[in-house]
Formats: C-alpha cells, sequence, structure tokens
C-alpha cells in the first residue's frame, strides 16, 4: 500500500466529514415531511454512520502503512493480524475506481459546502422552513433546483467506487472481503440514497411552491432539472 492511497483517503474522509456535518440545527417545530416512510427520513443518521465507518477505514490503512514503514519484528504480526487478518494487505492498492471515487467525493464536497454557503441559515439536513425563508436561485441552484442532493449522489458514488470495490481495506481485508459483497452493498447504498433524493425533492418543491407561488412556477420553469443539468 503506498502513502499516497492513505494521505488520499485521509483528505477524502476530511472532505466528506465537512459535507456531511449539519451547518445548522433542525428545529422540530419547522419540520415537515415528516408524514414519509421512516427509512426515507434518516439521511442525517446515515451520514453520520458512513461518516464514522470512513475515518474507521482511514485509520485501519494509516495503522497498516505505518507497520510497514516500521517493521519492527515483535509488533509488526501482531498489528498486521489486527488490521488484514485475511493475509490479502498486499492487494490493498491505488486502482482507476479509488481514484474516480476521491474525484467524485471532492467534487461532492465541494458542491455540498457551496451550498451550505449559499443558503445559510436556510440550509438543514432535515427539511424545515425557516421564519425568513426566501427562493434562492445563485449559484449551482441556477442550475439544477436540489444541487445538494447532486452532492450527495457524487459523495455516495465516490465512496462506493472508493471502499466498495476491489484494492479497498473493506474488501481486501475487512467484513466484505467475501466475493459480490461490495456490490451489493453499492447497489442497495446507491438505491437508498436515489430514493432518498427523489422523495425529498418532491416535497421541498410542492412546499417551495405553496410559500412562492408564482415566482417559484417561474423558477422551475427555467431550471426544470432536480440533480443533473439534461439528465434528472
Amino acid at each position: 500500500m503506498s502513502s499516497l492511497r492513505v494521505g488520499l483517503i485521509v483528505v477524502q474522509a476530511l472532505a466528506n466529514h465537512w459535507a456531511c456535518t449539519p451547518p445548522n440545527p433542525t428545529l422540530a417545530k419547522d419540520r415537515y415531511h415528516k408524514e414519509e416512510l421512516y427509512m426515507l427520513q434518516i439521511a442525517p443518521f446515515v451520514f453520520k454512520i458512513h461518516m464514522t465507518i470512513l475515518w474507521i477505514c482511514a485509520l485501519f490503512e494509516t495503522l497498516y502503512l505505518a507497520n510497514a514503514a516500521i517493521s519492527l519484528p515483535s509488533v509488526s504480526p501482531i498489528t498486521s493480524a489486527l488490521v488484514c487478518p485475511y493475509g490479502n494487505e498486499a492487494r490493498v492498492r491505488v486502482t482507476p475506481m479509488f481514484t474516480i471515487g476521491i474525484i467524485a467525493v471532492t467534487l461532492g464536497s465541494y458542491i455540498r459546502l457551496d451550498c451550505f454557503k449559499t443558503l445559510g441559515q436556510l440550509f438543514t439536513f432535515d427539511l424545515t422552513i425557516h421564519p425568513d425563508h426566501k427562493l434562492v436561485t445563485s449559484r449551482f441552484y441556477s442550475y439544477v433546483r436540489h444541487p445538494a442532493y447532486t452532492g450527495s449522489m457524487l459523495l455516495i458514488a465516490g465512496l462506493s467506487f472508493s471502499h466498495l470495490t476491489q484494492g479497498s481495506w473493506l474488501t481486501e481485508c475487512g467484513p466484505l472481503r467475501t466475493s459480490g459483497s461490495g456490490f451489493v452493498v453499492m447497489m442497495i447504498w446507491w438505491l437508498w440514497t436515489l430514493a432518498v433524493g427523489v422523495s425529498r425533492a418532491e416535497a421541498e418543491d410542492k412546499q417551495m411552491q405553496k410559500l412562492f407561488a408564482d415566482e417559484w412556477d417561474k423558477y422551475a420553469t427555467n431550471v426544470p432539472w432536480w440533480f443533473f443539468p439534461g439528465l434528472a
């Protein structure tokens, strides 16, 4: 395993951490979309889970790199058994999918952080109406109506490519070493992310139309896409 891979994973974990940390607290009394299926309302909780898992992966890959670099006879067998008990540590490496994943997470994090800044106090992880709510149509919101979800999808895709494909600690040494298990987790994770994005986008559109009426209709006509211009 190269130091480049570990360095990129740490940077990726930091970017994901910033993009998955709520910029503002949610006030329960201001929430809507509470009638939806519970599994579609737990995105903030899932963010915390995958944030933690990503830091664990970064820790184990860093431990292995340190173990290989120091190579103390009395310690190396112990740490090797801890970080890669099944002996496939040589297969943990930088791959094209890993590189694509790093790029996707970086881009997704940038989009989400820009949305945090653009919306300011209006941005909460749970769907809410702020007392001073206004319709924001600048920055990424001038291209798609829900760019923060675009960022989330890029994050999930990037993390999947980096950690659920061959060459990652999870698939070579960790709990997803069984052939095909990483792909199954990836599909479940991606389908859930897409379902959450669509559900929340529909709810937000309805709420904004109620609040802003003609102003919203004009915006929705000018910006017809939810997540990706020309695609969806």
